[in-house]
């Protein structure tokens, strides 16, 4: 499904022109631009964005957040942490990164007990050279995955694919390089080790979200083809 690009959502919001002061009528004559805004206005009601800083925003910060727009709305918010490795943890200076890790993962998990809402903390992971990413390469390793329900890694198809499918098939190993494969690598209430796929769609800052299993082969070890 295709649809306004951002290239020129972000036209229409720097234009001058003072006879259309209104977005929707900027936007009038792209391909579901002024649905899209109608859409957005009615759900941006239900978006708060914190302006966090890694020096003094931390798990207490979010509470008090979290505290707030339950008070404002009467509901408990989904929250997003971006990311893990910059929420502040006083007197940390010199701790290791995995022993600082695990503390925030734990201050986060008491968190979303406590406060009784989903959390998804997305996680920085460590240098990675001609391999597939795994849980043992997030940032933190085994002290992020551990408490989570649940691990989601991306990667991209076409550096993972098996080189079979790249080598015989010139047109499909050009193709895989529009899609990524989602692994769930850990679900403690359901099946995991799974890869699903989907394809970007960046023109519009998303993915489609009508995805489905791998059937290539895939394996740990990156490959590159001239």
């Amino acid at each position: 499904m295709s649809g306004v690009s951002l290239k020129r959502v972000r036209e229409a919001f720097e234009t001058r022109q003072r006879n259309e002061p209104k977005l929707e009528a900027r936007l009038t004559g792209t391909e579901a631009g002024v649905e899209a805004v109608q859409e957005l206005r009615e759900y941006g009601r239900r978006l708060h964005l914190h302006r966090s800083k890694t020096s003094d925003t931390d798990v207490e910060a979010m509470k008090k957040v979290i505290e707030t727009i339950r008070e404002d709305t009467g509901q408990a918010p989904f929250v997003v942490v971006d990311s893990l490795q910059k929420v502040h943890l006083a007197g940390s200076g010199l701790l290791a990164e995995d022993d600082r890790a695990t503390l925030v993962v734990e201050e986060l998990k008491d968190l979303t007990l406590e406060a009784g809402v989903p959390i998804l903390a997305i996680v920085a992971a460590g240098p990675i050279s001609g391999k597939r990413m795994r849980v043992k390469d997030l940032r933190g390793s085994s002290t992020v995955a551990v408490p989570a329900d649940v691990v989601l890694i991306l990667n991209d198809k076409f550096d993972v694919v098996a080189r079979h499918h790249l080598v015989y098939n010139l047109a499909s190993a050009e193709r895989f390089k529009s899609w990524v494969i989602l692994s769930i690598e850990k679900n403690s209430n359901g099946i995991d080790k799974v890869d699903l796929e989907f394809e970007k769609q960046f023109a519009q800052g998303r993915f489609d979200p009508n995805g489905g299993r791998v059937e290539e082969e895939l394996l740990d070890d990156r490959i590159f083809v001239e």
